[in-house]
């Protein structure tokens, strides 16, 4: 551990390039911004899928969700492959894949085709969710990593905000989503290709930035590190961090691997895995991306047409906003374990008031549900749901999986987090169309408050506090 005098000899002689780490981590949480888009389009394409490809409910919940697959591929391989090829270069080949998945989700002429670019769509969102946070958390210096490992979700919220405008004025412009737009294309199919945009952006940006001074040191690459600390952290600093990220690797030595997960004295996993994988699957229990990913549809089925359910979206988005940026201003004051606590009691309360409304309502003659004097009520009670989730379990879930690992399994940690969070995403995703069928609205979310009431349990007994703590500090 450090010593309280070294600790400050390092702050005396800080020489950090404020501006440059800033940009760096601006630069990859553009990947946070593609996987917040990409999610958030497909929530106003669904009746365009439904009249393109003719597919039942079934098949629907499986167009929306197939993504969710790649995600879970992309997480797994990008946090392995991160070890072997470096976090940048797992960065680029994502971009790479965001751009084609925006233009094949577009063009597409059949759900086979359709899902085969979603899937690589979803393969691109896999690797920015987990190299994303990793990236930045091993290039932000301690005392503000939380600060700005938080963009990732101010990133991804403000992705999903703009697929969400977008989708909204392209649909109000042409009237309709599946109406024709510009050069005889349905407007749905225009939806995914605004992504190309920002895509290509961040291929471009990804050029300029280094790779993770903490991934050289593990491949060997002392010099090459050392020239990246120096740049980021001034030179004097950058060879205590090189003996520092030295000292807290394998003591023999050996490259990052899966099995390094295994407490070899006992023969299991070790307890700070099984941290992340709780971590990783109560952010998706608790349903917010039924919220992202079938928003126009849960509101349509609450009695509201297409046009009022998409502004309803986008007022979602900017409550998002305005939660991640409190936690954004607060985390490294605060820390992540009272957050987390917080956001989870939050999240329980707004979720069982949301299952009190739509088990108040009734059913019209269409079949949709009429809130009535109930409908003030479920709108407040989503919008302080999507507050709640975003001041915590949205961005600090992705703050403590990039700091929480130690050095030698971080890769792997994300690894087997960022798939289980993502085979968590598709299972509720997947599942929603059927259970708004079979329990409807009031049994969907009366499972997903029942969740957020054992996170609170979850966080309480087994989170421990990460707050200013080095990445070398870190105990697995």
């Amino acid at each position: 551990m450090r010593t309280t005098t070294h600790t400050i000899w390092i702050l005396m002689n800080n020489k950090e390039n404020v501006l440059l780490i800033v940009m760096v981590c601006f630069a990859a949480t553009i990947g946070g911004f593609l996987f917040g888009f990409d999610s958030g389009v497909i929530n106003g394409t669904v009746d365009g899928l439904q009249t393109a490809f003719g597919s039942s409910s079934v098949g629907t919940g499986f167009n929306v969700s197939s993504m969710l697959i790649g995600c879970a591929i992309g997480a797994f391989t990008a946090g392995r492959l991160a070890d072997k090829f470096g976090r940048r270069r797992i960065l680029l080949f994502a971009a790479v894949f965001f751009i084609i998945s925006a233009w094949g989700s577009g063009i597409a002429d059949a759900s086979i085709e359709f899902v085969i670019y979603r899937v690589l769509g979803g393969l691109a969102v896999g690797a920015a969710s987990v190299m994303t946070p990793a990236y930045i958390s091993e290039i932000a210096p301690a005392r503000y990593r939380g600060t700005l490992s938080t963009l990732q979700q101010v990133a991804i919220i403000f992705g999903l905000f703009c697929a969400f405008v977008s989708n909204y004025f392209l649909a109000d412009t042409a009237g309709g989503s599946t109406k024709l737009f510009w050069l005889g294309y349905e407007t749905w199919r225009w939806m995914f290709w605004v992504e190309l945009l920002p895509a290509s952006l961040f291929l471009i940006a990804l050029l300029f930035i280094p790779e993770s001074p903490r991934y050289l040191m593990m491949v060997g690459k002392k010099e090459s590190a050392v020239r990246v600390l120096s740049n980021l952290y001034g030179q004097e600093t950058a060879l205590i961090k090189k003996d520092e990220i030295e000292a807290s690797l394998a003591t023999d030595k050996h490259q990052p691997k899966l099995s390094d997960l295994i407490d070899k004295s006992k023969n299991k996993l070790r307890p700070i895995v099984w941290v992340g994988i709780g971590l990783a699957t109560f952010q998706q229990l608790v349903g917010i991306n039924v919220v992202f990913y079938y928003g126009a549809v849960l509101w349509q089925a609450a009695g509201f047409n297409e046009s009022d359910a998409l502004l309803i979206n986008i007022i979602s988005g900017l409550v998002s906003i305005i939660a991640v940026f409190i936690t954004m201003y607060f985390i490294d004051k605060i820390g992540r374990k009272p957050f987390l606590l917080v956001g989870s009691v939050g999240m329980t309360v707004t979720l069982f008031t949301m299952v009190y409304a739509f088990v108040k309502a009734q059913t019209g003659a269409s079949g949709n549900l009429e809130l009535g004097d109930q409908g003030i009520v479920a709108l407040v009670a989503a919008n302080a749901y999507v507050f709640f989730f975003n001041l915590s379990w949205g961005p600090v879930m992705w703050v403590m999986l990039g700091e929480m690992f130690p050095n030698q399994i971080r890769g792997s940690g994300l690894a087997v987090s960022g798939f289980v969070q993502w085979i968590a995403n598709f299972l509720i995703t997947w599942s929603f169309p059927i259970m708004l069928t079979g329990v409807g609205l009031a049994g969907a979310y009366g499972f997903y408050a029942i969740c957020a009431l054992i996170s609170v349990v979850f966080v309480f007994m087994f989170l421990h506090e990460t707050k200013g703590k080095e990445l070398e500090d870190m105990q697995g």
